[in-house]
């Protein structure tokens, strides 16, 4: 069975993500950065990797009341 993609809680509504800012090594092992903007459903996909990015507060936030990244 396949993971899920892998959600991230931020506070801005511009978010960047290479694929790798969390493995070592770094982004020789993602994706070229990309700048993404949550719109009014309150979040973004990456096209590449397919995380999640989603706004806390907003629509689509379903752990309202705790911290982002």
């Amino acid at each position: 069975m396949i993971a899920p993609p892998e959600t991230i809680r931020v506070s801005t509504a511009r978010v960047a993500c290479d694929g790798a800012s969390d493995i070592p090594g770094g982004a020789a092992l993602g994706h070229p950065r990309v700048f993404l903007e949550i719109d009014e459903t309150g979040f973004v996909d990456c096209g590449y990797c397919d995380r999640r990015f989603v706004l806390v507060g907003g629509p689509s936030d379903t752990e309202k009341g705790s911290k982002a990244a």
